[in-house]
C-alpha cells in the first residue's frame, strides 16, 4: 500500500487476478470457496485469503489488540426507532445526551436545548415533512431552499445543514464545489476562481504529465496505469479510454503534488464520484452517466470535469491525509477505533466475530482506505458524500461512525454464521446492489446518533487493560 513502490518490490495490495477484477468480490467463486473450505476445516485469514480475490494488507495483520470493555449493546427496534428521529425531528434539537441503558440493557437518549451542541456538530439534519421522505413536493422544496441559498453568497453552517441530509442533482456540483473548499462562497470571486485554478491544473499537467517524466515517478505512473482501468468494471463509462486518461492525469498530478504519500492503490476510487457528479452537470435531463460516451462532449466540458475532479479530490483528502501516508497510519488507528466501538456498543457481535478468528483489520481496512466506494453502489456512495462533504472538519471522524453504522446494519446476517469463512465471505460481498438512496438517508442518522452518544464519552475509545 506504500505509495510510489513498484508492485514488485513487495507484495501488491490488490491481488493480480486475469479473470477476475482485483479488489471486487466474485460472489459465484465465493460461494464454492465457502464449501471448499469448510470441508477443508480452514481456519486462518491466510488461507481464506488465497481463495478468493480481493485487497488485503498482510504486512499490517498484527495491529489490532484485543481489549475488554463493558457489555453494551443496541437493539435493531431502538437503533431504527432512533435513526428516524434523527431525520426527522432533528433540526428542532438542541442537545442529545446518553443516559444509562434500561433494563433489557438498550441505551435511551434525552432530548434537552443547548447552544454547545449546535456548535460542535454543524452538519445536522434537515427536518423532512411527514413521512414521505423521498416525495416530490419535498425533493421539489429543498430544491428552492438550495436555489435561494446558492443565488447569494451563502454561510458554510447553512449549506452544510441543507446539504446533510441530501443534495438534489441539480445543485450537486456547484454544491459540493464549495462545501469542498474549492469555491469560494462570495459570489463574486467564484468565476475569477474558477478560471484560475482550472489553468493552473492543466499547468501542471503540461509540466509533469506531457513532458518526459522523472525517473523517480514511473513506478507511481506505472501503477496508476494498472489501477485505473480496474475501476468500477460494471460501468460502461469507466471503460473508455477517454475517461481512463483523464484519471490518469488527475491521480499522477495529485501524487506529485502530495509526495509525503504519493498514490496509494485505493485513491483512484474517490475521484469517481466527483467526476460522476461533474459529469451529470453537464448531461442533458434524462441523460445516465452509466452509458455517457464522453467522446461526444466538448473539449472545454472534459477539461472542467477533469480540472475540477482534481481540486476538490485534494480538498477532500487534505482532511484524511494521514490514511495515505507511509503505513497509512490514519487508517490502522481508525480500524482499533472502530473494534472499541463494536466492543463497547455491540459485545455479542464483537464477542462473535472475535470467536472465529476475524480481525477487523480484514474486513474494514478497505471500508476506511475507500471510503465505502467498493461496498456501495456509485449512486449511494454519492449520496453518502453529500453528507460526508457537509461534515465539514468533522468528517474524518463521522465517517469512523458510519462504518460502525454499517457493521451494525449487518448484524443479524453476521450472528447466524458459525464459521470464520462463512462471516469473511458475507463481509466481503454485503448485499447492498438494491440499496438507494433512503438506505444511505437511515445509515447516516444512525452513524450520527452513535457520534452523539459517544463522542464525549471519555472511555469510549479507550482501551480497559483492567478488563483486558
Amino acid at each position: 500500500m506504500d505509495g510510489g513502490r513498484h508492485p514488485e518490490d513487495r507484495s501488491s495490495f490488490w491481488k493480480k487476478n486475469s479473470k477476475t477484477v482485483p479488489g471486487r468480490p466474485s460472489p459465484k467463486k465465493d460461494v464454492k470457496n465457502t464449501h471448499k473450505m469448510r470441508s477443508a476445516g480452514s481456519t486462518s485469514f491466510q488461507d481464506f485469503q488465497a481463495s478468493v480475490s480481493d485487497a488485503w494488507d498482510m504486512d499490517d495483520d498484527e495491529f489490532c489488540i484485543i481489549s475488554g470493555t463493558e457489555n453494551m449493546k443496541i437493539s435493531k427496534k431502538v437503533s431504527e426507532a432512533a435513526a428516524l428521529n434523527v431525520l426527522n425531528r432533528h433540526r428542532r434539537l438542541e442537545n442529545i445526551l446518553p443516559t444509562t441503558s434500561n433494563q433489557s440493557g438498550d441505551y435511551t437518549i434525552d432530548l434537552t436545548e443547548n447552544d454547545h451542541f449546535k456548535q460542535k456538530f454543524p452538519g445536522r439534519p434537515q427536518p423532512l415533512k411527514g413521512s414521505g421522505v423521498n416525495s416530490h413536493e419535498d425533493c421539489e422544496s429543498k430544491l428552492e431552499r438550495f436555489e435561494v441559498l446558492l443565488a447569494g453568497s451563502p454561510s458554510l453552517s447553512e449549506l452544510c445543514q441543507l446539504s446533510w441530509s441530501g443534495i438534489p442533482l441539480k445543485v450537486r456540483a456547484i454544491t459540493w464545489r464549495l462545501l469542498s473548499g474549492y469555491l469560494p462562497v462570495n459570489l463574486e470571486r467564484r468565476q475569477d476562481v474558477l478560471d484560475r485554478k482550472r489553468k493552473d491544473y492543466w499547468s501542471f499537467v503540461k509540466q509533469y504529465y506531457d513532458t518526459e517524466r522523472d525517473e523517480s515517478y514511473q513506478d507511481t505512473y506505472h501503477q496508476i496505469h494498472i489501477d485505473v482501468p480496474r475501476m468500477n468494471p460494471s460501468i460502461p463509462l469507466f471503460q473508455q479510454d477517454t475517461v481512463q486518461k483523464m484519471f490518469e492525469r488527475i491521480l499522477f498530478i495529485w501524487a506529485i503534488r502530495h509526495p509525503a504519500s504519493g498514490y496509494v492503490q485505493g485513491i483512484n476510487d474517490l475521484v469517481t464520484p466527483f467526476y460522476v457528479v461533474f459529469l451529470q452537470e453537464i448531461l442533458p435531463d434524462g441523460e445516465t452517466f452509466e452509458t455517457c460516451n464522453v467522446d461526444k462532449l466538448t473539449e472545454d466540458q472534459r477539461g472542467i470535469i477533469e480540472a475540477d475532479s482534481f481540486w476538490c479530490l485534494s480538498k477532500f483528502l487534505d482532511g484524511i491525509q494521514d490514511n495515505y501516508v507511509f503505513a497509512q497510519l490514519g487508517i490502522q488507528r481508525k480500524v482499533n477505533q472502530l473494534k472499541e466501538l463494536i466492543q463497547r456498543v455491540d459485545h455479542t457481535l464483537h464477542k462473535h466475530l472475535i470467536q472465529h478468528n476475524v480481525d477487523y483489520l480484514q474486513f474494514s481496512f478497505r471500508w476506511l482506505n475507500n471510503l465505502l466506494t467498493r461496498e456501495l453502489p456509485l449512486r449511494c456512495t454519492i449520496r453518502l458524500w453529500d453528507t460526508y462533504l457537509a461534515e465539514s472538519d468533522s468528517f474524518a471522524s463521522f465517517q469512523l461512525y458510519v462504518c460502525v453504522a454499517f457493521l451494525l446494519h449487518w448484524r443479524e446476517q453476521l450472528l447466524t454464521e458459525n464459521d470464520f469463512q462463512g462471516l469473511m465471505i458475507l463481509l466481503q460481498n454485503l448485499p447492498t446492489q438494491t440499496w438507494t438512496g433512503s438506505h444511505i438517508s437511515l445509515l447516516v442518522a444512525e452513524a450520527y446518533r452513535l457520534k452523539v452518544m459517544f463522542a464525549d464519552a471519555p472511555n469510549h475509545l479507550v482501551i480497559h487493560s483492567a478488563k483486558s
